[in-house]
Protein backbone atom coordinates (compact mmCIF):
# COMPACT_ATOMS: atom_id res chain seq x y z
CA UNK A 1 0.00 0.00 0.00
CA UNK A 2 2.70 2.50 1.03
CA UNK A 3 6.28 2.31 -0.24
CA UNK A 4 8.72 4.97 0.99
CA UNK A 5 11.96 5.03 -1.01
CA UNK A 6 14.96 7.16 -0.10
CA UNK A 7 12.96 9.84 1.72
CA UNK A 8 15.19 12.73 2.77
CA UNK A 9 13.82 15.90 4.37
CA UNK A 10 15.74 19.12 4.93
CA UNK A 11 14.76 22.59 6.12
CA UNK A 12 16.09 25.96 5.00
CA UNK A 13 17.40 27.95 7.96
CA UNK A 14 19.32 31.18 8.42
CA UNK A 15 22.49 29.09 8.49
CA UNK A 16 21.66 27.13 5.34
CA UNK A 17 19.96 23.83 4.57
CA UNK A 18 19.76 21.34 7.46
CA UNK A 19 18.88 17.69 6.80
CA UNK A 20 16.61 16.09 9.43
CA UNK A 21 16.03 12.69 7.78
CA UNK A 22 18.21 10.77 5.34
CA UNK A 23 17.40 7.88 3.03
CA UNK A 24 14.34 6.67 4.96
CA UNK A 25 12.82 3.61 3.27
CA UNK A 26 10.06 1.28 4.44
CA UNK A 27 6.77 -0.25 3.33
CA UNK A 28 3.32 -0.74 4.87
CA UNK A 29 1.06 -3.50 3.54
CA UNK A 30 -2.76 -3.35 3.60
CA UNK A 31 -3.97 -4.03 7.14
CA UNK A 32 -0.43 -3.96 8.58
CA UNK A 33 0.31 -2.09 11.82
CA UNK A 34 3.78 -0.50 11.82
CA UNK A 35 5.20 0.99 15.01
CA UNK A 36 7.75 3.77 14.52
CA UNK A 37 9.89 4.28 17.64
CA UNK A 38 12.87 6.35 18.74
CA UNK A 39 13.74 9.29 20.96
CA UNK A 40 12.47 12.81 20.33
CA UNK A 41 14.33 14.42 17.44
CA UNK A 42 14.83 11.20 15.47
CA UNK A 43 12.56 12.22 12.58
CA UNK A 44 9.43 10.18 13.30
CA UNK A 45 6.88 13.00 13.11
CA UNK A 46 8.64 14.69 10.18
CA UNK A 47 8.39 11.42 8.25
CA UNK A 48 4.67 11.14 9.00
CA UNK A 49 3.97 14.75 8.01
CA UNK A 50 6.00 14.43 4.80
CA UNK A 51 3.79 11.53 3.65
CA UNK A 52 0.75 13.82 3.66
CA UNK A 53 2.63 16.87 2.36
CA UNK A 54 2.02 18.83 5.56
CA UNK A 55 5.52 20.29 5.94
CA UNK A 56 5.90 24.04 5.20
CA UNK A 57 6.38 24.41 1.45
CA UNK A 58 8.65 27.46 1.73
CA UNK A 59 11.26 25.94 4.01
CA UNK A 60 10.95 22.15 3.69
CA UNK A 61 12.62 20.18 0.90
CA UNK A 62 11.37 16.62 0.46
CA UNK A 63 13.32 14.25 -1.77
CA UNK A 64 12.64 10.63 -2.61
CA UNK A 65 9.52 8.69 -3.52
CA UNK A 66 6.35 8.34 -1.45
CA UNK A 67 4.41 5.71 -3.35
CA UNK A 68 0.83 5.20 -2.18
CA UNK A 69 -0.91 2.47 -4.18
CA UNK A 70 1.62 3.11 -6.95
CA UNK A 71 1.15 6.91 -7.05
CA UNK A 72 4.05 9.15 -5.97
CA UNK A 73 2.50 11.59 -3.49
CA UNK A 74 5.61 13.76 -3.62
CA UNK A 75 4.79 14.69 -7.22
CA UNK A 76 1.10 15.54 -6.79
CA UNK A 77 -0.20 19.08 -7.18
CA UNK A 78 -1.74 20.67 -4.04
CA UNK A 79 -5.28 20.09 -5.35
CA UNK A 80 -4.56 16.43 -6.00
CA UNK A 81 -2.97 16.03 -2.57
CA UNK A 82 -6.05 17.46 -0.87
CA UNK A 83 -8.09 14.66 -2.43
CA UNK A 84 -5.80 12.10 -0.74
CA UNK A 85 -5.70 13.68 2.72
CA UNK A 86 -8.51 12.44 4.88
CA UNK A 87 -10.05 10.25 2.18
CA UNK A 88 -7.23 7.81 1.45
CA UNK A 89 -4.84 8.62 4.33
CA UNK A 90 -5.97 9.92 7.70
CA UNK A 91 -3.83 11.38 10.48
CA UNK A 92 -4.24 11.65 14.23
CA UNK A 93 -2.16 14.58 15.44
CA UNK A 94 -0.16 14.59 18.65
CA UNK A 95 -1.98 17.33 20.56
CA UNK A 96 -5.77 17.56 19.98
CA UNK A 97 -6.09 20.99 21.62
CA UNK A 98 -3.86 22.51 18.95
CA UNK A 99 -5.27 20.41 16.10
CA UNK A 100 -8.94 21.14 16.86
CA UNK A 101 -10.35 24.61 16.08
CA UNK A 102 -11.72 26.14 19.32
CA UNK A 103 -14.41 28.26 17.60
CA UNK A 104 -16.21 25.40 15.83
CA UNK A 105 -18.09 22.51 17.39
CA UNK A 106 -16.51 19.10 17.04
CA UNK A 107 -19.43 18.00 14.88
CA UNK A 108 -18.82 20.83 12.42
CA UNK A 109 -15.15 19.89 12.15
CA UNK A 110 -15.84 16.19 11.59
CA UNK A 111 -18.67 16.98 9.16
CA UNK A 112 -16.45 19.34 7.15
CA UNK A 113 -13.95 16.53 6.57
CA UNK A 114 -16.76 14.24 5.39
CA UNK A 115 -18.39 16.82 3.07
CA UNK A 116 -15.02 17.59 1.50
CA UNK A 117 -14.79 14.09 0.04
CA UNK A 118 -18.42 12.98 -0.33
CA UNK A 119 -21.48 14.60 -1.95
CA UNK A 120 -23.36 15.03 1.33
CA UNK A 121 -25.55 17.83 2.66
CA UNK A 122 -25.35 19.16 6.21
CA UNK A 123 -27.95 16.74 7.54
CA UNK A 124 -26.13 13.76 6.09
CA UNK A 125 -22.79 15.07 7.35
CA UNK A 126 -24.27 15.46 10.84
CA UNK A 127 -25.56 11.89 10.83
CA UNK A 128 -22.17 10.58 9.68
CA UNK A 129 -20.32 12.65 12.30
CA UNK A 130 -22.55 11.31 15.10
CA UNK A 131 -22.01 7.79 13.78
CA UNK A 132 -18.23 8.35 13.81
CA UNK A 133 -18.34 9.64 17.39
CA UNK A 134 -20.30 6.58 18.47
CA UNK A 135 -17.85 4.36 16.63
CA UNK A 136 -14.94 5.60 18.75
CA UNK A 137 -16.86 5.03 21.97
CA UNK A 138 -17.96 8.57 22.89
CA UNK A 139 -21.11 8.47 25.05
CA UNK A 140 -24.10 10.60 24.03
CA UNK A 141 -22.61 11.29 20.57
CA UNK A 142 -25.52 13.50 19.43
CA UNK A 143 -24.94 15.79 22.41
CA UNK A 144 -21.16 15.80 22.03
CA UNK A 145 -21.59 16.68 18.35
CA UNK A 146 -22.70 20.19 19.33
CA UNK A 147 -20.04 20.81 21.98
CA UNK A 148 -16.73 22.66 21.62
CA UNK A 149 -13.26 21.17 22.17
CA UNK A 150 -12.75 22.92 25.53
CA UNK A 151 -15.87 21.21 26.91
CA UNK A 152 -14.35 17.75 26.50
CA UNK A 153 -11.70 15.91 28.51
CA UNK A 154 -8.30 15.03 27.04
CA UNK A 155 -9.37 11.46 26.34
CA UNK A 156 -12.57 12.65 24.65
CA UNK A 157 -10.67 15.10 22.47
CA UNK A 158 -8.29 12.35 21.41
CA UNK A 159 -11.28 10.19 20.47
CA UNK A 160 -12.64 13.11 18.45
CA UNK A 161 -9.34 13.27 16.56
CA UNK A 162 -9.63 9.55 15.81
CA UNK A 163 -13.25 9.99 14.67
CA UNK A 164 -12.22 12.83 12.36
CA UNK A 165 -9.40 10.72 10.92
CA UNK A 166 -11.69 7.73 10.35
CA UNK A 167 -14.89 9.46 9.20
CA UNK A 168 -13.97 8.95 5.53
CA UNK A 169 -12.75 5.38 6.14
CA UNK A 170 -9.16 5.88 4.91
CA UNK A 171 -7.01 2.94 3.88
CA UNK A 172 -4.04 4.17 5.96
CA UNK A 173 -4.06 5.89 9.35
CA UNK A 174 -1.01 7.76 10.66
CA UNK A 175 -1.22 8.08 14.46
CA UNK A 176 1.34 10.53 15.86
CA UNK A 177 1.72 9.94 19.61
CA UNK A 178 -2.04 9.41 20.09
CA UNK A 179 -1.65 8.47 23.77
CA UNK A 180 0.70 11.28 24.85
CA UNK A 181 -0.36 13.19 28.02
CA UNK A 182 -3.25 10.80 28.71
CA UNK A 183 -3.63 8.84 31.93
CA UNK A 184 -2.97 5.12 31.75
CA UNK A 185 -6.66 4.16 31.74
CA UNK A 186 -7.45 6.41 28.78
CA UNK A 187 -4.25 5.27 27.06
CA UNK A 188 -5.45 1.68 27.27
CA UNK A 189 -8.85 2.66 25.88
CA UNK A 190 -7.32 4.53 22.92
CA UNK A 191 -4.92 1.65 22.22
CA UNK A 192 -7.73 -0.91 22.28
CA UNK A 193 -9.82 1.33 20.05
CA UNK A 194 -7.12 1.67 17.37
CA UNK A 195 -6.39 -2.05 17.44
CA UNK A 196 -10.08 -2.92 17.14
CA UNK A 197 -10.67 -0.48 14.28
CA UNK A 198 -7.63 -1.78 12.39
CA UNK A 199 -8.67 -5.40 12.79
CA UNK A 200 -12.36 -4.78 12.04
CA UNK A 201 -11.96 -2.43 9.06
CA UNK A 202 -8.60 -3.63 7.71
CA UNK A 203 -7.10 -0.16 8.07
CA UNK A 204 -3.30 -0.03 7.84
CA UNK A 205 -1.72 1.81 10.77
CA UNK A 206 1.49 3.79 11.12
CA UNK A 207 1.85 4.23 14.87
CA UNK A 208 4.42 6.85 15.93
CA UNK A 209 5.21 6.59 19.64
CA UNK A 210 7.77 6.47 22.45
CA UNK A 211 5.80 3.77 24.25
CA UNK A 212 7.28 0.39 23.42
CA UNK A 213 4.59 -1.32 25.49
CA UNK A 214 1.91 0.08 23.19
CA UNK A 215 3.90 -1.02 20.15
CA UNK A 216 4.14 -4.55 21.54
CA UNK A 217 0.37 -4.65 22.04
CA UNK A 218 -0.81 -3.02 18.83
CA UNK A 219 1.78 -3.43 16.08
CA UNK A 220 2.87 -6.28 13.85
CA UNK A 221 6.18 -4.68 12.88
CA UNK A 222 8.58 -2.18 14.46
CA UNK A 223 10.68 0.47 12.73
CA UNK A 224 13.43 2.03 14.86
CA UNK A 225 14.64 5.49 13.85
CA UNK A 226 17.70 7.30 15.16
CA UNK A 227 19.00 10.74 14.15
CA UNK A 228 16.90 10.82 10.99
CA UNK A 229 17.73 7.31 9.78
CA UNK A 230 16.09 3.90 9.93
CA UNK A 231 18.44 1.71 11.98
CA UNK A 232 16.26 -1.41 12.31
CA UNK A 233 13.10 -2.77 10.72
CA UNK A 234 11.79 -6.13 11.97
CA UNK A 235 8.66 -8.16 12.84
CA UNK A 236 7.47 -7.12 16.28
CA UNK A 237 8.40 -10.31 18.16
CA UNK A 238 11.89 -10.42 16.65
CA UNK A 239 12.46 -6.73 17.34
CA UNK A 240 11.40 -6.97 20.99
CA UNK A 241 13.04 -10.26 21.95
CA UNK A 242 16.05 -10.39 19.63
CA UNK A 243 17.06 -6.85 18.59
CA UNK A 244 20.08 -6.66 16.31
CA UNK A 245 20.90 -2.95 16.49
CA UNK A 246 22.47 -1.55 19.70
CA UNK A 247 20.05 1.39 19.74
CA UNK A 248 16.96 -0.83 19.63
CA UNK A 249 18.47 -2.95 22.39
CA UNK A 250 19.22 0.19 24.44
CA UNK A 251 15.61 1.37 24.16
CA UNK A 252 14.31 -2.01 25.28
CA UNK A 253 16.74 -2.25 28.19
CA UNK A 254 15.58 1.18 29.40
CA UNK A 255 12.07 -0.15 30.08
CA UNK A 256 11.36 -0.33 33.85
CA UNK A 257 11.06 -3.85 35.25
CA UNK A 258 9.02 -4.70 38.35
CA UNK A 259 11.43 -7.46 39.38
CA UNK A 260 14.35 -5.06 39.77
CA UNK A 261 13.43 -3.35 43.05
CA UNK A 262 15.72 -0.44 43.94
CA UNK A 263 17.92 -1.30 40.97
CA UNK A 264 19.58 1.34 38.81
CA UNK A 265 17.53 1.87 35.65
CA UNK A 266 19.62 1.22 32.52
CA UNK A 267 19.78 4.19 30.16
CA UNK A 268 21.43 5.29 26.95
CA UNK A 269 24.15 7.88 27.72
CA UNK A 270 24.24 11.19 25.86
CA UNK A 271 21.56 12.58 23.59
CA UNK A 272 20.48 12.57 19.95
CA UNK A 273 22.88 14.77 17.91
CA UNK A 274 21.59 17.98 16.43
CA UNK A 275 20.66 17.83 12.72
CA UNK A 276 23.33 20.43 12.00
CA UNK A 277 26.06 18.36 13.69
CA UNK A 278 25.53 14.77 12.61
CA UNK A 279 28.60 12.51 13.08
CA UNK A 280 30.07 10.68 10.09
CA UNK A 281 29.33 7.01 9.61
CA UNK A 282 27.14 5.42 12.27
CA UNK A 283 25.22 8.25 13.89
CA UNK A 284 24.81 6.25 17.09
CA UNK A 285 28.47 5.36 17.60
CA UNK A 286 29.26 8.14 20.10
CA UNK A 287 26.63 6.67 22.45
CA UNK A 288 27.09 3.01 21.54
CA UNK A 289 28.84 0.65 24.01
CA UNK A 290 29.76 -1.64 21.09
CA UNK A 291 31.43 1.00 18.88
CA UNK A 292 34.84 0.12 17.48
CA UNK A 293 37.10 0.92 14.55
CA UNK A 294 35.08 0.84 11.34
CA UNK A 295 31.96 2.38 12.82
CA UNK A 296 33.00 5.78 11.46
CA UNK A 297 32.40 4.45 7.93
CA UNK A 298 29.03 4.71 6.19
CA UNK A 299 26.58 2.10 7.45
CA UNK A 300 24.32 0.49 4.82
CA UNK A 301 20.85 -0.75 5.74
CA UNK A 302 21.33 -4.49 5.24
CA UNK A 303 18.47 -6.87 4.51
CA UNK A 304 18.23 -10.42 5.87
CA UNK A 305 16.33 -13.54 4.86
CA UNK A 306 13.86 -13.20 7.76
CA UNK A 307 12.67 -9.82 6.46
CA UNK A 308 14.68 -7.81 8.96
CA UNK A 309 16.80 -4.79 7.98
CA UNK A 310 19.61 -3.46 10.19
CA UNK A 311 22.03 -0.52 9.86
CA UNK A 312 25.09 -1.75 11.80
CA UNK A 313 28.49 -2.95 10.64
CA UNK A 314 28.70 -5.40 13.59
CA UNK A 315 25.26 -6.95 13.14
CA UNK A 316 26.65 -10.44 12.46
CA UNK A 317 28.74 -10.61 15.65
CA UNK A 318 26.65 -8.93 18.33
CA UNK A 319 24.29 -10.81 20.65
CA UNK A 320 22.12 -8.08 22.14
CA UNK A 321 19.60 -8.29 24.99
CA UNK A 322 15.93 -7.62 24.27
CA UNK A 323 12.85 -6.80 26.31
CA UNK A 324 12.83 -10.15 28.10
CA UNK A 325 16.55 -10.15 29.01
Amino acid sequence: MLDIRGLSVSFLTAGGSVAVTRDVSFTIAPGERLGVVGESGCGKTVTGLSILGLLPARTARVQGEILFQGCDLNRLAPEQMRAVRGREIGMIFQEPMTALDPVFTIGEQIGEAYRKHFPANRTQARERAIEALAQVGIPLPARRHDEYPHQLSGGMRQRVMIAMALVCEPKLLIADEPTTALDVTVQAQITDLLLDLSQRQGTALMFITHDLGVVAEVCTRMLTMYAGEVVEDAPIEEALLRPRHPYTSGLLRSLPRLAQRKALLPSIPGRVPLPSAMPAGCRFRERCPHAQAGCEAEQPLRGFDDGRRVRCVRVDELNLPGAAA
